[in-house]
């Protein structure tokens, strides 16, 4: 229960034209010992004291000049739009049942009658006080809740994520002992997505899945992932099983990231003419990202030794990029690379 002091702290707004009422009521509570009481005799400050003060409870008479109490309460409802729990004791000498219907609409929580039991008021304000800090007491305690369970998300979604960007750099190191492949794919796939207008948040989640495009390498042979030579045809077969493993491996995850990684994985290798692998998807059918990781990831390849290739120069790898555009890959990804390139070149 909320302390006598937390009860006591507590902001009363008094809304009556009748200063006779409004003089009553101000010695009431102080005589209770509360040390906040606002008093008003003219409506139209309604709006602006609470803003000010923000009341804890307020004691509201219907009938007044100018705006009635009827308005304040419709203007009150709207204001705070059911999100504020504040009492609102309805000060009246008016008993007619339709007009205790209406205010209990608009949002009244009860009624004292003028000029009423001047104990019964005290204790029908303090009830209704208890009520209104243990009511704050339990949103701040569902805020801390909430705040609680996004916080345990976050870390989950994050541990989750390391954890597979860290198998991701484990089967890039058996053919890459920097284990920065992956890194640069991530990044490259983001500047290419920015250069076509892709909205900030699609861009940094290209950016999260990008670097697992290759994780089903983890499933290749090193006599295999490591020749140094042409590979036979029974052992391209077996390499490109890497695009279907990874997508298993990432298949089933309720993270949005994950899903995406999980048709980078399946489809970079797919090319625009429909003669990649592993479905033979042609131009749009291919999914968008995988369409520009596949460039992002030729190209980082091309540039940077592998154990059966020498490093291109930029220029070259750039040069067959764009030889490639229409055939091997999405045009306009090819224009955005382009894009993308020129503007680091810049930097």
């Amino acid at each position: 229960m909320p302390s006598e002091e937390v009860i006591l702290d507590s902001h009363v707004l008094v809304i009556d034209a009748d200063a006779s009422n409004v003089r009553l009521l101000e010695r009431l509570f102080e005589s209770a010992g509360y040390k906040n009481v606002t008093l008003l005799t003219d409506p139209a400050q309604t709006f602006e004291t609470c803003e000010r003060i923000q009341p804890d409870i307020i004691l509201l008479d219907l009938h007044m000049p100018k705006m009635d109490g009827y308005e304040i309460l419709r203007r009150l409802k709207e204001l705070w739009g059911g999100t504020q729990y504040v009492p609102i004791l309805v000060f009246t000498a008016d008993v007619d049942p339709m007009s205790r219907k209406m205010a209990l609409e608009l949002g009244a929580h009860d009624f004292l009658s003028k000029p009423g039991d001047l104990d019964e008021i005290v204790l029908r304000v303090r009830n209704f006080l208890e009520t209104r800090h243990l009511h704050r007491q339990l949103q701040v305690h569902n805020a801390n809740l909430e705040y609680r369970v996004q916080e345990r998300t976050i870390l989950l979604q994050s541990a989750r994520l390391e954890a597979m960007e860290r198998l991701a750099r484990a089967a890039e190191f058996r053919d890459d002992d920097t284990g920065e492949h992956t890194k640069r794919v991530g990044d490259l796939s983001a500047d290419i997505a920015a250069k076509l207008i892709w909205p900030e948040g699609a861009v940094e989640q290209l950016r999260l899945a990008a670097p697992l495009h290759d994780i089903g390498k983890i499933g290749i042979p090193d006599s295999i992932l490591l020749k140094p030579s042409k590979l036979t045809l029974e052992e391209l077969v077996v390499m490109k099983t890497h695009t279907t493993i990874g997508a298993e491996i990432l298949r089933g995850s309720g993270s949005p990231v994950l899903q995406e990684a999980e048709l980078i994985a399946l489809s970079h290798h797919e090319r625009w003419d429909g003669t990649g692998y592993p479905q033979g998807l042609q131009g749009e059918a291919i999914p968008l990202v995988a369409r520009i990781v596949a460039v992002a990831d030729v190209y980082d390849a091309l540039v940077n030794e592998r154990p059966y290739k020498q490093a291109w120069s930029a220029d070259d790898a750039e040069a067959e990029i764009v030889r490639s555009a229409g055939t091997h890959f999405d045009p306009q990804v090819v224009q955005a690379f382009m894009d993308a390139r020129t503007m680091l070149k810049a930097a």
